[in-house]
């Protein structure tokens, strides 16, 4: 069976790709609330029925918006983490990754600020968890397989450095840009503090 995809199939592809490019600038400048389905077809040079081929609603819009964000973000953590061989070099570097990452203003406005808006808590918290836990898990338990840290109430330290982790992009998302990189900074030096804290010692 050929693989080739036919050019109704690519149209399709770059036709969805050039929506979410476009949805990601306009809720990005406006947000969730004050942007339309109209605004973002006219702006992608599409009606909105073209939308509407591809999206059932405004809010399935943001959630593939929020999809395309949080895995590329993730790609590119792992890919910094996988230059290290020592798991809390590879740790340190991915948290130093993710939080450059949460500076990104509109990474950081749409995932921190608009996606519980748009979303729900519920969904938004859901999709937070399925693009981010499972890393931060590799992570810990890795450190915890290393001897680094103990390895006991693995899913509640798991838990609590994701949430500490999330706070950290969401402190950064909420400061102002010039105090942004500071923010960053604070947020590393803490949450590297109590990792330490937390190092195995015998």
């Amino acid at each position: 069976m050929s693989n080739v995809k036919s050019r109704r199939e690519l149209y399709s592809e770059a036709t969805r790709e050039a929506l979410l490019d476009e949805a990601t600038r306009l809720f990005a400048e406006k947000g969730f609330a004050d942007t339309s389905l109209d605004e973002i077809a006219t702006a992608g040079l599409l009606t909105r029925g073209a939308v509407y081929h591809h999206f059932a609603s405004k809010k399935a819009l943001f959630e593939a918006v929020l999809d395309r964000l949080g895995t590329a973000v993730v790609q590119r953590v792992v890919l910094v983490a996988a230059q290290f061989q020592e798991p809390m070099a590879a740790a340190t570097a991915a948290l130093d990754a993710f939080l450059t990452e949460s500076c990104d203003p509109v990474y950081g406005k749409l995932v921190w600020q608009e996606g519980p808006l748009a979303l729900g808590w519920e969904g938004w918290r859901r999709c937070e968890h399925e693009h981010s836990y499972a890393l931060v898990e590799s992570f810990v338990m890795a450190l915890m397989e290393s001897e680094y840290l103990e390895r006991k109430a693995e899913t509640t330290t798991i838990r609590l450095f994701y949430e500490m982790i999330g706070g950290a992009g969401l402190a950064i998302a909420e400061a102002d840009p010039a105090d942004k990189e500071r923010v960053r900074a604070e947020c590393s030096d803490v949450l590297l503090r109590l990792l330490a804290g937390l190092r195995r010692t015998a």
